[in-house]
Order: structure tokens, then C-alpha cells, then sequence
């Protein structure tokens, strides 16, 4: 009798988080900011996120499909294959700076994220939408535009929107690269923290609503 209140007392004690954490398979579909820009793939903070999530108790395998160089129609382009071969929960896209660097219309930029969000929620899996933002210089038409597509995407389609992590990263001189564009290895980590606290954020948020 002992024994089996031990064993009921160990149950019950257990932590919450291996019951209630996320599990399955987090995939992002980003450019040279997620891809590891002149550094190891294994510096990328889509491959540090992996641990930092199981650290908070979130079975969760991260997959890094991100490509240096990649505009929201490559991301557009490749998203069936990914799909079919990951087939992943979560998807995060962090896409469009490309566009925005080499002035896409805003029209086409929306057009292909919505199609990627679409083909994303039409497999079973929940989309993640990263806010991007362009350098000022660009106009201040355009770049209102631009970031404007983002949030309005996200209600649209109910997609948790994250924030834009080089926003805060570009505070700090030293871990950006002499481009002015992309962070270094020494920023990774940080990325990975900050993006691990923000993805957790959304899911919690969204399924609190399901």
C-alpha cells in the first residue's frame, strides 16, 4: 500500500510542463537571416532554438529550410516539397526582405505570402508569420506598405504574427556584420532565446483560444 502511494504521489508530482508542452516539428522558411549567413549551419539560431525549447520542456524538432538569398516566391516555389517531406506542425516565415531590398511590388509580396499561408494551413499545419521591415531609405511610402502587409496578413488569416528579432538586434553594433544587414555568430544565441520566449508566446496564446 505504501508503494503504490508512493507511486501516486510521484505521479502527480511530476512537472506540468512535460504534460502540457508543445511537441512535433517546427519548421522555418526563411533567407540569410534564419540560414546562417557566412557562418556554420550550426551557429544558426533555427538550430539553437531546438534546445532552447526542450530547455522550457517543448518536444519540438526544428527543421531549417532557409536559404541565403530567398524572396517570399522561392519560399513560395519550394513550400510543397517541405511540406511533403517534413510534413511539420508549425511553420515560421520569415520571408520578404529580399523582396523588399530589390522593391518588389507590395501586391506580389502579399500575394505570396497569403498562397504560402494558405498551402501551410491546408496540410494541418499552424502558420507563423514573422514581421519584416525594410531600411526607411527605401521611402516612406514603400516601407509602410511593406510592413503594413504583415499584420494585416496575420488577422486575416489567424496566423500569430512574431516579432522582427533584428530589430533588437541591430541595436547593438557589434553583432552585426560590416553589411549593416546581417547579425554574426555571437548573436545567434540570442536569437534563438529571444525566438524560443516569442514562438512559445503565440502558440500559447492562439490554442488558449481553440
Amino acid at each position: 500500500m505504501k508503494r503504490f502511494l508512493s507511486v501516486l504521489i510521484f505521479i502527480f508530482t511530476l512537472p506540468l510542463v512535460s504534460i502540457t508542452g508543445y511537441c512535433g516539428t517546427l519548421m522555418v522558411l526563411g533567407d540569410s537571416l534564419s540560414a546562417g549567413y557566412n557562418m556554420r549551419a550550426e551557429q544558426s539560431w533555427p538550430i539553437l532554438l531546438e534546445p532552447k525549447l526542450r530547455q522550457q520542456g517543448h518536444d519540438l524538432t526544428v527543421i531549417n529550410a532557409s536559404i541565403s538569398g530567398d524572396t517570399t516566391g522561392n519560399g513560395l516555389a519550394r513550400l510543397p516539397t517541405l511540406l511533403d517531406r517534413h510534413q511539420p506542425d508549425y511553420v515560421i516565415i520569415e520571408l520578404g526582405a529580399n523582396d523588399g531590398l530589390r522593391g518588389f511590388p507590395p501586391k506580389t509580396i502579399r500575394n505570396n505570402l497569403a498562397m504560402m499561408i494558405e498551402d501551410i494551413q491546408a496540410s494541418g499545419a499552424q502558420s507563423l508569420l514573422m514581421q519584416i521591415q525594410v531600411p526607411p531609405n527605401y521611402g516612406k511610402r514603400y516601407s509602410q506598405l511593406f510592413s503594413a502587409l504583415y499584420p494585416a496578413l496575420s488577422q486575416e488569416y489567424s496566423s500569430p504574427l512574431l516579432p522582427f528579432f533584428l530589430e533588437e538586434v541591430i541595436l547593438k553594433q557589434e553583432w552585426m556584420m560590416d553589411d549593416g544587414l546581417h547579425p554574426k555568430a555571437e548573436a545567434q544565441p540570442w536569437i534563438a532565446d529571444y525566438m524560443a520566449s516569442e514562438v512559445i508566446k503565440v502558440l500559447e496564446i492562439n490554442n488558449s483560444g481553440n
